[in-house]
């Protein structure tokens, strides 16, 4: 469990949303600031992904809250997947119609030997491409297969198009982090308003 934050976040004006998964599988909770300063509080039952989402709230300036009871006894597919499902669903949720914002971000993050490449656009239409061959299957409780179907759930609910690349690497959790934190300075650079666009929509179609 990690925790940078009190029991619940305080009320705010921003963008937010505040969403809840219930299946026979799992049962979660996400809530979210995306204007916020990186503070989170997460309980998914599997500590390294803890790890990986903390990444997303602090480098992507989100606060953010996840509770999850999935049935782990089985293995952690279904936690992974609806996580990224539900994190998916309140960031869509809280984004909203996206006028103003600059829709894309990229960011290239090293760590150590590792090197990972992540850009997304908010173009309403869902895709993932992930070019990454980890050096381990494991790391701590996290099957390295799930942290596609992580972001295979975040993209279809997130309505977002997402190309994650890691482009160099030795230590599968090296690799894991980078993407991480990619994905996450990512997001923040696409969901910046952009002050000359003022309330218009990035798209040539008039929505996205």
């Amino acid at each position: 469990m990690t925790t940078h934050l009190p029991a619940t976040l305080p009320p705010s004006a921003h963008r937010t949303a505040d969403v809840q998964r219930r299946t026979a599988e799992t049962q979660i909770h996400v809530r979210l600031n995306l204007d916020g300063s990186g503070q989170s509080r997460l309980n998914t039952g599997i500590g390294f992904l803890d790890h990986m989402i903390d990444q997303i709230a602090r480098h992507g300036l989100i606060d953010l809250e996840i509770d999850c009871a999935g049935d782990l006894h089985i293995d952690g597919h279904h936690t992974v997947e609806d996580i990224g499902i539900t994190l998916g669903q309140a960031m869509a949720k809280a984004v909203g119609d996206k006028k103003g914002i600059r829709r894309y971000g990229h960011a290239y993050v090293p760590l150590d030997e590792a090197l990972s490449r992540v850009v997304v656009d908010f173009s309403g239409r869902p895709g993932l491409h992930m070019d990454v061959t980890f050096t381990s299957g494991m790391l701590g409780q996290l099957d390295t297969q799930l942290v596609y179907e992580f972001f295979q759930g975040f993209v279809n609910h997130a309505g977002v198009t997402l190309h994650i690349d890691n482009l160099k690497g030795v230590n599968a959790h090296h690799q894991c982090e980078t993407i991480f934190k990619a994905f996450a300075r990512a997001v923040r650079a696409a969901l910046e308003r952009d002050p000359r666009l003022g309330d218009a929509i990035p798209s040539t179609k008039g929505s996205l």
